[in-house]
């Protein structure tokens, strides 16, 4: 039988932020994956598709790649979508000429 260690185990239980471009453009309706995000724990700023991104449990968790802090919580459940950001300063979204 094949043991995996903590840090293996990890690994396969995330993905990056890319990940979450469907879940994204049905929320905001617009591609956000490479929309700045600034970390509100450390001040990292970077896309939201360099976050790390856990996707196997009721609901989706990014986190911080360089302080781990959790910036942005999802859940879908049959009737909404709640998104937590508490953990941004900021994310940027794209905007469309009027």
């Amino acid at each position: 039988m094949l043991e995996l260690d903590a840090d293996q185990i990890e690994e396969a239980l995330t993905l990056d932020g890319n990940a979450l471009a469907g879940v994204f453009r049905e929320i905001f309706s617009v591609e956000m994956t490479a929309s700045p995000a600034q970390c509100a724990g450390c001040g990292r700023v970077g896309e939201l598709a360099t976050l790390v991104a856990y996707t196997r449990a009721p609901g989706i968790v990014m986190r911080c790649p360089r302080c781990e802090q959790v910036v942005v919580r999802i859940v879908q459940t049959p009737t909404a979508t709640y998104l937590d950001a508490r953990g941004a300063a900021y994310v940027r979204f794209p905007r469309t000429a009027p």
